[in-house]
């Protein structure tokens, strides 16, 4: 019995609605977003089912996750993935080719394809755009061209993300439109933090306004019965009934591994008399706030300022304005205990922003980076203001 619960139906159906969608679906082509929290199986899911499913059914994928390496710029991390897919189209050996053969045909790029450009220019001033380069591998290989990126609202953090963006929607109305094209150009973004996912359709001045933004669909019930099935498989009794498990889920925020470790405790730790159905909600509900103590344990080794920086940022439900300011200086002081100068709070929250503990989300605008750490932060908060 496989480790990985997989979930084929779900990803040929997205794959039929990406690749040969119906006149309710076309609008997909403009750009699909998938909002969900970290943790929660999107990238598994992605992995898994839904590139293999776009495979299958003839399309070239490109993956970039852009929480692989968040001191590198999306950009940067974008431009290395379609070189790196270009050369694999042009090496008559590679994985990708032999993938596009199995599904397209057998003397499909059989020496590799031949591009009018070189690799090394693509994405680079008065070099080859990245339109310019999609649409030549459209027109050669015939096929439908997918860009997933990961953890895609990193791209609006920066200058250089918003300029991918809008060189990506460049290769979009420079393939889709046109009449007779041999395939299309598909951008899929996820993303774990869902304002800011919602924003890149939302709002007018981002380069995919419009576009469709979704829900990333969490595991469910399904899941769980699978994962009990497993346990059984492998003898361990006894364990809980499926109701009690399923809303253990709920509360671990329908995450795998947190759930796994909670079923791991529970087979473990088990008291003799105890039945599981009457620990297991106890141990999700510890669980729950140990897996956000992991990231705030990170602010604390920080020091004391960072600690209050995060707070002021953690504070507000949307934007974190004036973290660097003259009052903000005087709430970091009564916070840490000693005067704090204006110039001290940049470096610091600069480490924030290295540890990927907050996020740059415009000209002195800041956020939380996980929303579930930032919830259980505040409902840490509000337990202190009681006592």
């Amino acid at each position: 019995m496989s480790n990985i619960y997989l979930r084929p139906q779900l990803a040929k159906e997205m794959a039929q609605q990406l690749l040969k969608p119906t006149g309710l679906d076309v609008g997909l082509r403009s750009g699909l977003f998938l909002s969900g929290l970290r943790r929660t199986g999107k990238t598994t899911f992605l992995r898994n089912d839904l590139i293999p499913a776009l495979e299958q059914a003839g399309a070239l994928v490109i993956y970039v996750d852009l929480w692989s390496d968040t001191q590198t710029s999306p950009m940067k991390l974008v431009h290395s993935a379609v070189r790196k897919t270009l050369k694999d189209l042009q090496t008559p050996a590679s994985s990708m080719l032999e993938k596009l053969k199995r599904v397209k045909g057998a003397d499909m790029g059989a020496l590799g394809f031949k591009f009018g450009f070189k690799l090394e220019n693509v994405g680079v001033e008065g070099g080859t755009t990245l339109a310019e380069a999609l649409t030549e591998v459209v027109d050669q290989v015939k096929t439908d061209v997918v860009l997933i990126v990961d953890e895609v609202q990193h791209a609006i953090t920066s200058d250089e993300g918003h300029q991918l963006l809008l060189a990506l929607k460049a290769a979009r109305d420079a393939i889709n439109p046109r009449p007779d094209t041999p395939g299309h150009f598909v951008f899929i973004g996820t993303g774990s933090h869902r304002a800011m996912v919602s924003e890149l359709t939302a709002r007018r001045n981002q380069a995919f306004a419009g576009a469709t933004s979704i829900p990333y669909p969490v595991l469910n019930g399904d899941y769980v019965a699978f994962l009990l099935d497993k346990l059984r498989v492998d003898g361990f009794a006894p364990l809980p009934s499926h109701k009690v498990a399923s809303q253990a889920f709920k509360t671990l925020g329908s995450r795998p591994e947190e759930m796994i470790r909670a079923l791991r405790q529970l087979i473990h730790h088990r008291s003799p008399g105890i039945a599981p159905d009457d620990i297991l909600p106890v141990i999700a509900t510890t669980l729950r706030s140990t897996a956000a103590d992991i990231e705030l344990m990170k602010v604390e080794e920080l020091g004391s300022l960072a600690q209050a920086i995060f707070d002021k940022i953690a504070s507000v439900a949307g934007d974190a304005r004036g973290i660097f300011s003259i009052d903000a200086a005087a709430e970091y002081s009564k916070s840490v205990g000693r005067d704090v100068r204006v110039e001290e709070i940049q470096p610091v929250a600069n480490e924030l922003l290295a540890a990927n503990l907050i996020l740059r989300r415009g000209h002195g605008i800041y956020g939380v980076t996980d929303p579930f750490v930032q919830e259980i932060w505040r409902e840490k908060q509000t337990l202190l203001k009681k006592f």
